[in-house]
């Protein structure tokens, strides 16, 4: 019996083990390893149904599934269905390293946004490029205050706000922040990151330790 369940372990790991990340939650627009490099939703086009995520604008988690040891990730949304699509970056660059389980359980979103349709956007920056990966989401009102198990984080994780300025996404358009200030955040750290914005790196653990997960992280 562990012999079958180890095989059936190995043979899921072995099916993503070619794939870039995957958007776990919210729920994916859809994956093609092959097209993960198409901006702005790795070769998929935006739709709306009714069986997409509500979305609470005052916390939501995001979680992913990341086969590289370390990477630079951007979290954006928009409420445009069809481009140019108005970016709003809703975190600054998170730098992380960690393969595996990857979760901020406590983001948010423009007040503004709750009541309608529209687009959570993850960005990838890793060895083998920039990958995007979107969700089709309904804002609503209020906060998730129950985090689901499945939003977890591998042992040993590391996460830090890096230089948002050396990010650069050929589906950019104008960006503004929510939630967290790119300006008062990720443009007060040096580009080397040594004496990059204390808050920063805090802002991602608190984000983090609000599911109660314990990880360590660069400060």
């Amino acid at each position: 019996m562990q012999f079958a369940s180890l095989l059936s372990l190995l043979s899921i790991w072995t099916a993503c083990a070619s794939a870039h990340f995957i958007l776990q939650y919210p729920n994916s627009l859809g994956f093609d390893d092959d097209n993960e490099g198409t901006a702005p939703c790795g070769g998929f086009a935006v739709t709306f149904n009714s069986s997409d995520d509500d979305i609470p604008i005052g916390g939501f988690p995001v979680s992913m599934l990341s086969t590289h040891p370390a990477a630079d990730w951007l979290f954006r949304a928009t409420l445009d269905q069809q481009a140019p699509f108005n970016w709003t970056n809703l975190l600054p660059v998170i730098s992380e390293t960690g393969l595996g389980q990857f979760c901020l359980p406590a983001l948010t979103a423009p007040s503004d946004f709750a009541g309608k349709d529209g687009v959570i956007q993850v960005i990838q920056n890793g060895p083998d490029g920039v990958l995007y990966q979107c969700a089709a989401v309904h804002f609503i009102n209020g906060v998730n205050s129950t985090v689901s198990s499945s939003c977890t984080n591998v042992t040993g994780l590391t996460a830090t706000v890096t230089n948002e300025n050396n990010f650069n996404t050929t589906s950019s358009s104008s960006a503004t922040s929510s939630g967290a200030s790119s300006t008062g955040t990720a443009a007060s750290a040096s580009s080397s990151g040594v004496a990059a914005a204390t808050n920063g790196p805090v802002l991602v653990q608190n984000l983090i330790l609000a599911a109660g997960i314990a990880a360590p992280f660069l400060l």
